[in-house]
């Protein structure tokens, strides 16, 4: 299957696992569940074409590792990134030393004087390599990576989460516990 098909199945994905599960029709449990086969046919009756294979295909292929199935592959949801209300279930972690954030340096000044804000999410997306924050912040224009003192913050008391693809979630950034780092 080409690259840009799974992107853009990918992003639909997210757009009704994430964001709008009406727009096909389909309802997430508390944990952010679908069922499958309901899904492949609300995708089916919107105009596009998925099948079960198609749709194991991408799961297994995307680079983000956004979606996960349960053990028997009959529901789906995403990892996170969620703006309708969901309860992932991930149980707090102690989060390494250091983590990072990518943005774009037209958003830098207000998140220094802000912090990290989940905005419309349920958490921060912070990323555990420099790498993986320099893709997410070229997503947005020109990239900016913040080095996040995750070891200050989990000691001042605030809680980490881990996701099954290996992004760290938290509610909120201070601006204490950034640095800016050059890319």
């Amino acid at each position: 299957m080409p690259e840009k098909e799974i992107t853009r199945i990918s992003k639909f994905l997210s757009l009704v696992l994430r964001h709008q599960p009406e727009k096909i029709n389909i309802t997430l449990d508390e944990n952010g569940w679908t069922d499958v086969a309901t899904l492949i046919q609300q995708v089916n009756k919107s105009g596009s074409r998925l099948s079960f294979e198609i749709l194991d295909f991408v799961v297994a292929n995307n680079n983000k590792k956004r979606f996960a199935f349960n053990p028997d592959k009959t529901k789906i949801r995403a990892h996170q990134g969620h703006s309708v209300e969901i309860k992932l279930g991930y149980p707090p972690q102690t989060p390494p030393a250091v983590l990072y954030h990518g943005t774009s340096e037209k958003n830098l000044a207000s998140i220094l004087a802000e912090g990290i804000q989940k905005r419309n999410r349920h958490q921060v997306h912070l990323s555990p390599d420099k790498s993986t924050a320099l893709t997410v912040g070229q997503r947005h224009g020109k990239p900016v990576i913040l080095q996040v003192d995750a070891a200050a913050m989990h000691a001042a008391g605030l809680v980490f989460y881990l996701s099954e693809n290996q992004v760290w979630l938290t509610g909120l950034v201070h601006a204490e516990f950034l640095h800016v780092l050059t890319t």
